[in-house]
This record gives structure tokens, sequence and C-alpha cells, in this order.
């Protein structure tokens, strides 16, 4: 099973949101129509622009996604959109275990 990070966006908003997920499509789909009363239900319709395989961890997909909330810096964030790839951030948390 492959995890990943993915990066979604509301032009209604103006807002990054940032996740990880085993199914990005499921996930995806909870975003803009299953879940109510939510964070992401009050900023739809999302749009997903960057995601990255991370491997078969949850716990260092978990560990990316806390990272990069925690910086909470947009261009951060759209630095990463840009580069197109988190594979430092990969090696930097599969390194720390």
């Amino acid at each position: 099973m492959m995890f990943y990070v993915y990066i979604l966006y509301s032009e209604k908003s103006e807002i990054y949101y940032i996740g990880s997920t085993d199914d990005l499509e499921r996930r995806f789909l909870e975003h803009n129509e299953l879940s109510e009363n939510s964070f992401t239900s009050m900023h739809r319709p999302w749009r997903l622009v960057a995601s990255f395989p991370v491997g078969t961890s949850r716990g260092l997909a978990l560990k990316i996604e806390k990272h990069i909330k925690k910086q909470k810096s947009r261009s951060y964030i759209e630095e990463l959109i840009k580069r197109g790839s988190i594979s430092g951030l990969i090696k930097r948390f599969n390194s720390i275990g």
C-alpha cells in the first residue's frame, strides 16, 4: 500500500490544505463531497494541485504532513508544488525513524 502527502487549493478561499492518505481518489472525493461541517467543507470546491508518493509507511506520511503544516508558510507550500518533489523531506524523516 502506498501513502501520499497531498496539497489541495481552494480558489474560493485562496487557501491550501495539506493531507495524507493511502487512497487519493477517495480522500479527494471526501473533501469535496462527503464531509459535512468540517474545515474542508467550508472552502469547497478543492483542486488537487500536488500529490507526492511517500512510501508504505503511514507514520512517515503523517510526519511529513505535520511538518509542512507546522511551517505555516504559503511560500513554502508553493515551493513544494513548483518543485514537484518532497524527496528531501522523505529522506530527512526516514532517517529520523
